[in-house]
């Protein structure tokens, strides 16, 4: 847990009385200032608040607490008024998060380019699809695909992601290109599901079609399925970022190309607005630029 920022949220509560109101004033979700709430009574061990239907008031715990919040934010803004640069250069660290397959596809060259901007910061980036608490694990951003995005973070789109059904062209010389989206139940799919059945889902023009699809061959990184649709091991649906320039050069062939898949959405997620720090706030501004002309 942030601290720090776990005893603005609270002091902040403490002072509008009211959780929907600090969520307002702090550019955070209700659910996320709740989790900061609770997060600083499991710390402390009590009670800080007492919630009612019509207003929220401080236990004798927590009137202690408040004073002694108050204070050690009030040191922490005079160390930050004497620490800061006067420059203005980009400093420290960066923690973020993404999917292995668009920190390969695209995001580890921007960020590069990025570092090469702003000599003095240092990023690390954990790669992987799996779900992480940004606020206990650290980390400042999270670059995730998705059509709904979790709403106690702040969500800002970096670009569109669409996707295509793709296959080799031995693969599709040996078993035929399928001509209508039912027809892919009788394939080689290659799928993100673990077990079971998946279902695909598209449309062409006001039209959608459902295809339940039994995988022979899933994993849970969309890197590791284009390999095996280059192998020729069957149809994988796969991000554009990754598919394009193999669909380009031949290694690939889109297949169904009058039937779109679902379109998902690229965002850069955080905790809350108000906290944002220069250098993430710059960062996301470099990732909305850099993406908006998507050679992919």
């Amino acid at each position: 847990m942030d601290r720090l920022l776990a005893m603005r949220v609270f002091a902040d509560v403490a002072q509008t009385g009211s959780f929907t109101a600090s969520a307002e004033r702090l550019d955070m979700s209700r659910a996320m200032v709740t989790r900061y709430v609770a997060e600083m009574e499991q710390w402390l061990g009590a009670r800080l608040l007492q919630r009612t239907t019509r207003r929220v008031a401080l236990t004798d715990a927590g009137e202690q607490c408040l004073r002694r919040s108050q204070q050690m934010l009030a040191l922490v803004e005079e160390v930050e008024a004497e620490i800061s640069p006067p420059d203005g250069l980009l400093r420290g660290q960066l923690r973020l998060t993404c999917s292995m397959s668009f920190a390969y596809g695209h995001l580890a060259a921007a960020i590069s380019d990025f570092l090469t901007m702003h000599p003095l910061l240092k990023i690390d980036l954990d790669v992987g699809d799996r779900a992480v608490n940004l606020v206990e694990s650290r980390i400042d951003l999270a670059v995730r695909i998705s059509a709904d995005p979790d709403p106690a973070l702040i969500a800002r789109p970096l670009a569109p992601c669409d996707s295509v059904l793709v296959a080799a062209p031995a693969y599709l010389a040996a078993h035929g290109h399928p001509q209508h989206p039912v027809e892919l139940s009788q394939h080689r799919c290659l799928g993100y599901a673990n077990f079971g059945r998946s279902t695909w889902r598209f449309s062409q023009g006001e039209a959608w079609q459902e295809v339940s699809v039994t995988p022979r061959f899933t994993a849970n990184e969309a890197t590791v399925l284009l390999q095996a649709a280059l192998a020729g091991g069957g149809i994988a649906l796969q991000p554009t970022y990754l598919a394009n320039h193999l669909l380009a050069g031949g290694e690939l062939v889109a297949v169904l190309p009058g039937w779109q898949p679902p379109q998902m959405t690229i965002y850069g997620l955080y905790p809350s607005r108000r906290q944002l720090s220069p250098a993430i706030r710059t960062l996301l501004d470099f990732l909305v630029a850099r993406f908006a002309d998507r050679r992919w």
